[in-house]
């Protein structure tokens, strides 16, 4: 399929194919719906907040991408729009619970969008029933993740101040998605940055296998060993049999956020490599393993093109640390610095083709893995990037479920807009963790991260006993 209603298509790149493969495993195609909401507490006026809107998607490629079906070769393609028309639907939510309004929020979140040549997204302007004001926005995870999110709320909320706040500028322009989409098609298709990223990926995979470590200890293990009558088996069950998922979020307050913060500029380490070592940590303890592994999600936003191009471009890698109780902490997150910016050069290589190189290496039975939980840091906020010019006018997000996770637990850190604290928002399957379990994982967690950063000296193994 070379056109599709007179537009260049283009393939699915290795991102977009990956959540088309865990989708054809779920019972809704809703799976591949992100929701949230952006409200301020402040009167919008709506028919200006519309054309912002109209204009953002007229700026934003990935926000009008179709996908078209091609039989013979029975491959999806992507194109783009020239433009969005259709309506723009305003929600007063007034006289309703917040509860209500959420739930209504959620059912929108909870509809997929699953037809060829239609929108792959969809704003409403809403009104809370606090009296907040803004939008509600999902989008299909093919073409929408954090990052492209927040571009295109902050990339609205920067239209209208300009369009209705004296001295406020035009914002800058998006950048081309064709233009990193072609960037990424050529290095898939055989490229020598291909083959360097396979090799250093192969050689990782082939020094040793990873084992499993769950977040209550070693049972899930000890249970896998037993059904395959093999006790030294290191895989086991990461999730359950069925996909109903719910999101469970926890609040860290602002100044113990701070304090982590500061210990992470001190220290020049990201607070993504303190999120590592409390969670590698507190696997260590429970499971009584140095050896640690688990998901670590990275954006792939280092050039200004694929900052500003929208769609999504997540790729997800085993990390895996083996690091012994007698080292400190501080040369434990050094150790996970590291090796992050070791593997940070090689993360545009196919996360599917990883796995699957790893599994039959292993010979790694059918359902089991290596990785109890999979983890996003979202260091970018609308209080940095965007929303500045309205002062110190109060906002809100909000997240919403699609009421289906493909696989156990998934992590997502990030900074809250009223105060910059940090929420811990577990997507789980329910099946698999209760609330209570994941409310105890993050208690340990935080506390891990505390002694550490309060005592950065101080041996794994103390930190261990310690807490």
């Amino acid at each position: 399929m070379k056109t599709r209603k007179g537009h260049k298509t283009y393939p699915l790149t290795v991102a977009q194919k990956f959540h088309n493969y865990y989708a054809q495993y779920s019972p809704g195609k809703e799976i591949l719906n992100v929701g949230t909401s952006l409200t301020i507490e402040f009167e919008l006026d709506v028919e200006e907040l519309r054309k912002a809107i109209y204009k953002a998607y007229e700026r934003c490629e990935s926000m009008r991408a179709r996908l078209a079906y091609d039989s013979k070769e029975d491959q999806w393609y992507q194109y783009i729009a020239d433009k969005e028309d259709r309506e723009i639907e305003f929600m007063d939510f007034t006289g309703k619970s917040m509860e209500e309004a959420e739930a209504e929020m959620t059912a929108w979140t909870r509809i997929p969008f699953d037809g060829e040549d239609t929108p792959m997204n969809k704003v409403v302007i809403i009104k809370t029933p606090d009296g907040f004001e803004g939008m509600y926005l999902a989008g299909d995870h093919r073409f929408l993740d954090a990052q492209s999110l927040i571009c295109f709320l902050k990339d609205v909320i920067e239209l209208y101040c300009s369009a209705n706040f004296e001295g406020v500028p035009y914002p800058a322009d998006m950048r081309s998605y064709t233009e990193q989409l072609e960037k990424d098609l050529a290095y898939e298709a055989g490229s020598r940055a291909q083959a360097r990223d396979r090799e250093y990926f192969h050689r990782q995979i082939e020094e040793s296998e990873p084992i499993y470590n769950g977040i209550e200890g070693k049972g899930k293990l000890e249970e896998a060993r037993k059904a395959a009558g093999d006790p030294n088996l290191r895989a086991a069950s990461t999730g359950s049999d069925s996909f109903a998922a719910a999101i469970d979020i926890f609040h860290l307050e602002e100044e113990p956020t701070r304090r982590l913060m500061n210990f992470c500029e001190e220290q020049h380490i990201s607070l993504q490599c303190l999120l590592i070592m409390g969670i590698r940590t507190y696997l260590q303890k429970i499971n009584q393993c140095d050896d640690v592994s688990m998901q670590v999600a990275y954006a792939r936003r280092a050039t200004l093109l694929e900052k500003k191009s929208g769609g999504t471009r997540i790729h997800c890698f085993p990390f895996r640390t083996v690091i012994p109780e007698t080292k400190s902490f501080l040369e434990g997150i050094r150790e996970i610095r590291d090796k992050q910016n070791e593997v940070f050069r090689y993360v545009n290589f196919n996360p599917a083709e990883y796995l699957s190189y790893r599994k039959e290496y292993y010979h790694c039975p059918q359902g089991l893995s290596y990785e109890t939980v999979s983890l996003t840091y979202q260091p970018a906020t609308l209080r940095e990037k965007g929303l500045t010019d309205l002062g110190n006018i109060r906002y809100k997000t909000k997240r919403y479920g699609n009421g289906y996770y493909s696989d156990g637990m998934y992590l997502t850190v990030m900074h809250r807009p009223e105060d910059n604290g940090l929420d811990f928002s577990f997507e789980h399957q329910t099946k698999a963790y209760s609330k209570e379990q994941l409310e105890y994982f993050y208690y340990y967690i935080c506390k891990i991260m505390f002694k550490g950063t309060e005592c950065p000296n101080l041996k794994i193994g103390d930190i261990i006993k310690l807490v």
